[in-house]
């Protein structure tokens, strides 16, 4: 038979749908562990000790000196160091703090009852403090929280307080210990280093002596008197080139002019008092000569006189300009010895220099090493001063009490309504996880995807829970519409031709409901109108007359033993198209009496008879009577009970079916709870909520409206009997 395809869902909606199906099948289980564990929580809540929370701030700066704004010394802003107050955390919980957090507070007495009265050992209650509190950074600051937790409120701010108390002594106890040592360490190093000063201004003296050095500039320079020399003799070298060069220069130049030109210029480059005076006195003689040659002619006496003058004065103002350039050329001739002679002087100096710069590299080096030790060890000296000022300066501390610790007014544990909160809703995660975590151990059938996965085989009806016999409940039982589905399913769906008329219900194991359904299935068929027989063939624990409410003394056993007629063990029912034939009692010496000729001749002699029969078998897991029965019928349907065995049992059931050669034409799924799985609702709820529902609410109105008519009669009659009162 070929397997029905199952219907195409989306996979997120087929999930939520399989969430809320393991939720509503699970809820009993989900609401027990949901309910313990609230009111476990609540109780333990409840009894839990009240635990108190006082709060002290702290805040923490680097460690940095006093005596640097006090000498006028700026300093940058500190970088930042982000392991700093991780650092500070970790000292604040250190040995050291804690122990005189517990000397100050006096918690091996205070928590002896933390050890069964005793007085507690210095290191267990530094140990206890240590979990006692807690160390918080506030909002990216340098300040600190420091939370202490008692059961004592009074010992919870005591504690709160001592801790930023003794951290802030420790911090400035360790800076004054550092300060000392560093003093200390300072001093070591001035004293050594003075006595190397003491040994290098010996050798730099003796060096001195030995070379016959002169060092005109002192300790505090490494130069000699020979450089200063040489510069200065170079600088006059420069001038006295200046100098000669221009009256050269102006020499040349005057050499070079006519007697005309020269005299005209002479003056102008080189000033003469004795020159000016002649050249003033001719250009008047020439004058007076020139204004009387007009009057007197030229062998005038006068004018010859006058000639004579100016002739002489000619002859003095050559005279005056020779001796001009004459004295230009010697004052010439001596800068050029004098260049000469300081050029000698200035290579003599740089002679000298070099000299002595070679012979008396010894002692300068050995001079450079004096001056470098001295300037260390003055700035030890200084920072040895500074120290000691800084020490001796009243501090500024760089850990500050901002918040003192105030006592607690109300405990901060246990916090009630976030425990019950966290109860309520870690019960709820609990159960529900638990509910999914059974699910998942469970490999009971749970779906017809299940059914059809494992088996291969089409699901053919989906039968409620809590069904009992048809016969009992009525034609009009809500339940009936669910076998009317199977039967139809298995005329139409699962039986291949008209000749296959003989039914067995088989199931995997006990008490799936195979009986049940097989007498409800054939009481549908038999108010369809059909021919029907049921034979109780489950010879071992027969039930089947239960149902009828017959007696089980003679039946199948009878007649296959040859001890009754076939017409004697055929009993009819209340529905005459209805017969059943009992199972009877079985002699523990026909155990294999299924398995006879006989058997199958009655199965033969029924078919022909009825219109269908129906067989019930046992278990087919427990006994082989129940394969015999499948390898006889022409169609076996297998009953699957809804989350009762596992899945591998099914499987096998069908495997033992199929093996012996029997005709499986689909399975029923049995004892469905349809008000809690809404994945089955529309293969019997539907036909309940929309055709049993609404006809017992068209009954219900009609009695309501027949209730209403009765009471309108009533009131009608009851106001006409007043009327026909007599008025007065």
């Amino acid at each position: 038979m070929d397997k029905t395809p199952s219907t195409d869902q989306s996979s997120d909606k087929l999930h939520i749908l399989d969430y809320w199906r393991i939720i509503r099948v699970r809820f009993v289980t989900i609401m027990l562990v949901f309910l313990l564990t609230a009111v476990t929580t609540t109780v333990v809540t409840f009894t839990m000790p009240k635990t108190y929370m006082s709060l002290s701030r702290i805040s923490i700066e680097k460690d940095t000196s006093d005596i640097a704004p006090l000498l006028g010394m700026q300093s940058g802003p500190a970088a930042f160091d982000p392991y700093f107050i991780q650092t500070e955390f970790e000292k604040i919980q250190s040995q050291k703090v804690l122990d005189k957090v517990v000397l100050r507070c006096e918690l091996t007495e205070d928590w002896k009852r933390l050890n069964g009265g005793n007085l507690l050992d210095p290191i267990e209650a530094r140990k206890i403090l240590k979990k006692a509190i807690d160390i918080r950074q506030f909002r990216n600051t340098s300040i600190i929280e420091l939370r202490a937790y008692d059961r004592d409120p009074r010992k919870a701010q005591e504690i709160a307080q001592a801790l930023a108390v003794e951290y802030q002594n420790h911090r400035k106890e360790a800076q004054t210990a550092r300060v000392k040592l560093g003093i200390k360490a300072l001093e070591g190093r001035k004293e050594k280093t003075d006595t190397q000063i003491l040994v290098m201004q010996a050798n730099v003296d003796k060096l001195r002596t030995d070379l016959n050095i002169s060092d005109a500039a002192g300790e505090d320079s490494y130069s000699i008197i020979e450089p200063e020399i040489v510069r200065r003799y170079e600088s006059e070298l420069i001038d006295v080139k200046g100098i000669h060069t221009s009256m050269s220069t102006l020499l040349d130049g005057l050499k070079a002019l006519s007697a005309n030109e020269l005299r005209a210029s002479i003056l102008t480059a080189h000033p003469d008092a004795q020159l000016d005076v002649l050249i003033r006195e001719l250009h008047t003689g020439q004058q007076t000569l020139a204004n009387h040659g007009i009057d007197l002619g030229e062998e005038h006496p006068r004018i010859k006189g006058l000639k004579k003058v100016v002739a002489t004065l000619e002859g003095q103002i050559d005279n005056r300009i020779q001796g001009i350039l004459a004295g230009l050329g010697l004052r010439v001739n001596s800068s050029q010895a004098q260049v000469e002679q300081l050029q000698r002087d200035v290579d003599d100096a740089k002679q000298r220099e070099s000299d002595m710069r070679r012979t008396g590299r010894e002692y300068f080096d050995a001079k450079r090493e004096l001056s470098n030790t001295t300037r260390i060890r003055d700035t030890i000296l200084f920072r040895i001063m500074q120290e000691e000022v800084d020490l001796a300066l009243p501090k500024e501390s760089t850990v500050e009490i901002t918040d003192e610790a105030d006592r607690p007014l109300k405990a901060i544990r246990p916090n009630i309504p976030l425990n019950i909160a966290l109860g309520v809703v870690v019960g709820l995660i609990l159960g529900v996880g638990l509910a999914f975590f059974i699910e998942y151990l469970d490999t009971s059938v749970k779906t017809i995807d299940d059914v059809e996965r494992a088996l291969g085989a089409a699901v053919l009806g989906v039968i409620p829970q809590n069904v009992g016999s048809l016969l009992d409940e009525g034609d009009e039982s809500p339940h009936a519409e669910a076998y009317r589905v199977l039967r139809t399913n298995i005329l139409f769906a699962g039986r291949k031709d008209e000749s296959q008329t003989t039914f067995s219900v088989v199931s995997g194991g006990a008490g799936e409901g195979k009986t049940t359904t097989m007498f409800n299935l054939a009481v549908v068929f038999a108010q369809m109108g059909d021919r029907i027989l049921i034979v109780d063939s489950d010879l071992r624990r027969p039930s089947m007359h239960r149902y009828l409410k017959v007696s089980n003394n003679v039946g199948l056993t009878n007649y296959l033993l040859g001890q009754a007629t076939i017409d004697k063990v055929i009993q009819t029912t209340e529905i005459p198209t209805l017969h059943f034939i009992p199972s009877g009692k079985l002699p523990s010496s026909s155990m294999g009496i299924l398995s006879s000729a006989k058997m199958k001749e009655f199965v033969a002699e029924m078919k022909s008879r009825y219109d269908y029969v129906f067989l019930d078998a046992p278990p087919i897991m427990g006994v082989s009577d129940a394969t015999v029965l499948a390898s006889m019928v022409d169609m076996c349907v297998l009953v699957v009970q809804y989350r009762k065995y596992p899945q591998m049992m099914t499987q096998r059931a069908k495997e033992m079916v199929t093996k012996v050669g029997g005709e499986l034409v689909g399975v029923v799924l049995n004892n469905i709870n349809i008000s809690q799985d809404s994945y089955y609702y529309y293969y019997s709820g539907y036909y309940y909520d929309y055709y049993y529902k609404s006809r017992e609410k068209e009954e219900s109105a009609e009695d309501d409206d027949k209730s209403r008519k009765e009471t309108k009669l009533l009131a009608s009659a009851k106001t006409g009997g007043e009327d026909e009162k007599p008025k007065y």
